[in-house]
């Protein structure tokens, strides 16, 4: 077995300690460890799946026209990306699934090498390894100094809302990694699936808007899910969108494959794209939780940091994350240790917002009794 194939151990496992610390809380845990939805799935969504529960044939795996066409709406409509091809859209089984399987997908394989970020959700590096590629951290476009095929990737994941810090990557940014990829002979992809949930009014720009690509989206892919902004997480409803000729590439591989998203979660999709409403009713859920919590993790002596969209707090103490992740389980508070992505977030935890409002409430109560005891 090639070394690029070897495996990381799943990274959840060994929060189990603290995990376990903090169900010893004599008012329960509060798990903000794992961004798993808590809320109601909206019920528009619900009837719209059970409408299409009588599916006794095969779903396209391409996707039915009318929601390619809807997600291709919803770029224009709530993405500031007009111009997307519906022929460029194909539905995935959640984004997880896209992000580790691209690569392969791509053709990708030994001496290949994959771009991700320096601070990363661990499925970029993982779906390198399952292609037999080599995952690099890209800190700059200038770390690679000029152009070879023994240091320039063939793929490179840009990830804005950043999971796990929040930061967005404004327009400039992205233009000239656009830019810089496409001279290079580079695919860009772009995991954008928090967009709909910044903190303010902000934009969260697409790596589709036509200030970022000139107005082609040639060698560009958009990877969105529905599981935050919705609550489908359960429903594996999700979509890749870009570049036509690529998502070609990718469907041709996936229909042999049978990565097929059921139709009444298709149908489910169309619905909830084209609602806007409930969409809102989530990211202001979320925005009370933040502000209910937010003040109590810098009372407790944690800065917090980017986070400017998403369902996360990223917050230091300057210590090793391990230190302050047993701290807070023995509160009762479960929260992810930055190890969790990449050597440079060692010092960082993750607090989700996915919490019931009567959870987020006992984790402030507990952090401001522990800044008073202070």
């Amino acid at each position: 077995m090639s070394e690029v194939r070897v495996l990381p151990d799943f990274p959840w496992d060994s929060l189990a300690p603290a995990k376990a610390t903090a169900a010893a809380h004599p008012d329960g845990i509060v798990d903000l460890s794992v961004g798993t939805p808590v809320d109601p799935t909206p019920q528009v969504v619900q009837d719209a799946l059970i409408a299409a529960a009588d599916a006794p044939g095969y779903p396209q795996t391409y996707g039915t026209p009318a929601l390619r066409q809807a997600v291709a709406d919803w770029f224009a409509t709530r993405r500031s990306a007009p111009g997307v091809d519906p022929a460029g859209v194909l539905p995935t089984v959640g984004s997880k699934e896209l992000v580790a399987w691209l690569p392969t997908l791509l053709g990708l394989g030994d001496g290949d090498l994959v771009g991700i970020p320096k601070i990363a959700y661990p499925t970029y590096d993982v779906g390198a390894r399952l292609a037999g590629a080599t995952p690099v951290v890209v800190d700059g476009l200038a770390a690679f100094g000029p152009p070879t095929k023994g240091r320039t990737p063939k793929l490179l994941w840009v990830n804005s809302p950043s999971n796990p810090t929040g930061r967005v990557l404004g327009v400039d940014h992205l233009a000239k990694v656009v830019d810089w990829a496409r001279r290079n002979g580079i695919v860009v992809a772009s995991d954008e699936c928090y967009a709909e949930l910044g903190r303010s009014d902000d934009e969260v720009p697409s790596i589709l808007d036509p200030r970022v690509n000139g107005g082609s989206h040639e060698g560009l892919l958009a990877v969105y899910s529905l599981s935050k902004q919705s609550n489908l997480a359960g429903y594996r409803a999700a979509f890749v969108a870009g570049d036509p000729a690529l998502v070609q590439r990718l469907l041709e591989i996936r229909k042999h494959a049978g990565m097929i998203v059921p139709w009444p979660v298709q149908e489910a999709m169309r619905v909830a794209v084209g609602d806007v409403e409930h969409v809102l009713e989530q990211k202001e859920r979320y925005r009370s939780r933040r502000e209910t919590l937010l003040p109590a993790i810098e009372a407790a002596g944690l800065r917090v940091e980017d986070s400017a969209a998403g369902l996360y707090l990223w917050a230091t103490r300057d210590e090793d994350c391990w230190d302050t992740v047993a701290d807070l389980a023995r509160l009762g508070i479960l929260v992810a240790p930055g190890a969790f992505y990449g050597e440079a977030a060692a010092r960082h935890v993750r607090i989700a917002l996915t919490a019931t409002d009567e959870r987020i409430a006992a984790a402030a109560t507990r952090l401001a009794q522990r800044s008073v005891e202070r």
